[in-house]
């Protein structure tokens, strides 16, 4: 192991060692003590960043690098500070102990996401020390609030301290760059191109309130109940943006399996990508899962008013078809509220900056092959979108065959391998060095 992977490893220890639970209602204990950290690990370099507080105890921290040609546009590198809360009694190994086994690293927010928060770390901290600078100016920020929407971290930013961010012109952050193995000598790494927007909604069905005894022809469960057995059930059709139709044409070559694109069936791809089939096949079509219901106080009034919550992903440029979709499942009956809503995002693959990840990582893994994918979910740079920043989803790493990485995110025994920390630190190196 080298002294900047050893470095890496060291502080990413640290950091799944301070609590920075977000559970969504400002109950959890912030990101300062974190980004406090983040400041002084920089500070003790040499380096000047800049810490700023978006609400009491949520602390983010942002550095800019200068680069060797200030005419280049500068390059983006953000990471959240912020993890999902665990329950210890789930886990195999105290969640926040940071604890090493087996050659991995245990603990919440390995691979979500303070695996990358502690390479960008290491990485300011080894070219400070040895007086390397990359080609273009770098910002790399370590934020707030992503696992809750983002409005103490990168949103803040972006509204209130847009100067910090002034020339980059790209980003790369989460979810993006891991590995699939596609043979003995063959592997490929996503890198995530496109995001589906987000639209949470709240059904509202009202009626009658009334003696649960007597007849009612109006009940707001009823209508309610209706209107979300309806949206549960729907199939939702496959859709082939530029994006997916990629993924597919170039996954289904690599294993070497059937995949007419004028006749699409994906199911043999997503078969041979085994448990990561999850995160990718739900980035085939939209989706809209009901996560919540409300109504009533006693089980013998019919109440006047009932709720429930979906959470609604649409596909890159589909947004109002999705939505009439819902408006006609849900029914006249029933009332449509946005809860919470959020852009599709998606980033051309044919870049100097795609091809600056490829090869980067061919220079550390001869079997590299890069392919594009849409995330279901989304991440920071749907608030960068907002400045005109491209933005990819790109955290290198070389994942050993069968390890279930998409259930480590949000889930119980997260844990990152030492050695895709390794692999990570020389594929990021090799990348914002030279791009």
């Amino acid at each position: 192991m080298n002294p900047d992977t050893r470095d890496a490893v060291g502080l990413l220890t640290d950091l799944l060692r301070i609590d920075t639970s977000n559970p969504g209602d400002g109950s959890g204990p912030g990101e300062r003590r974190a980004a406090e950290y983040v400041a002084e690990k920089l500070g003790d370099a040499g380096l000047a960043p800049v810490y700023l507080e978006s609400a009491p105890r949520r602390g983010n921290v942002v550095l800019r690098i200068p680069g060797q040609d200030p005419a280049l546009p500068a390059l983006l590198v953000h990471g959240h500070l912020d993890v999902v809360p665990a329950d210890p009694s789930e886990w195999s190994v105290p969640p926040f102990a940071g604890e090493h086994r087996d050659g991995e690293i245990w603990g919440r927010g390995a691979i979500d996401m303070k695996d990358m928060d502690a390479m960008m770390l290491a990485l300011a901290r080894s070219w400070a020390a040895t007086g390397r600078r990359p080609r273009r100016d770098l910002v790399f920020a370590w934020m707030a609030d992503e696992e809750a929407g983002s409005a103490l971290g990168s949103r803040y930013l972006v509204q209130h301290h847009r100067d910090l961010f002034e020339g980059c012109a790209e980003a790369i952050s989460e979810v993006g760059g891991f590995s699939v193995e596609a043979g003995p000598e063959r592997r490929l790494y996503l890198i995530e191109t496109a995001q589906k927007g987000l639209h949470w909604l709240r059904l509202v069905a009202e009626g009658r309130a009334g003696h649960g005894s007597m007849l009612h022809t109006d009940s707001a469960v009823a209508e309610l109940a209706g209107a979300v057995a309806r949206i549960a059930a729907h199939h939702w059709p496959l859709v082939l943006t530029p994006t997916t139709r990629a993924f597919l044409t170039e996954t289904a070559e690599a294993f070497g399996v059937p995949f007419d694109a004028d006749d699409p069936d994906p199911t043999q791809v997503l078969d041979c990508l085994g448990p990561l089939a999850r995160l990718i096949g739900a980035s085939f079509r939209h989706t809209a899962n009901p996560t919540r219901l409300t109504a009533g106080y006693k089980t013998n009034v019919v109440p006047g008013r009932a709720t429930a919550e979906v959470d609604g992903r649409f596909l890159p440029g589909l947004e109002h078809e999705f939505e009439r979709t819902l408006t006609e499942l849900a029914g006249p009956g029933v009332r449509l509220e946005t809860i919470e809503r959020d852009v599709a995002v998606s980033a051309p693959f044919e870049t100097p900056l795609v091809a600056a990840m490829t090869q980067a990582l061919l220079g550390e893994d001869e079997g590299a092959r890069t392919v594009p994918y849409c995330l279901a979910a989304g991440t920071d740079n749907k608030s960068f979108a907002g400045l005109g920043i491209t933005g990819y989803g790109f955290v290198p790493r070389r994942l050993p065959p069968g390890l279930d990485f998409s259930a480590l995110f949000h889930g119980v025994d997260e844990r990152v391998p030492v050695s895709a920390v390794d692999f990570g630190m020389r594929v990021l190196d090799r990348l914002l060095i030279h791009y």
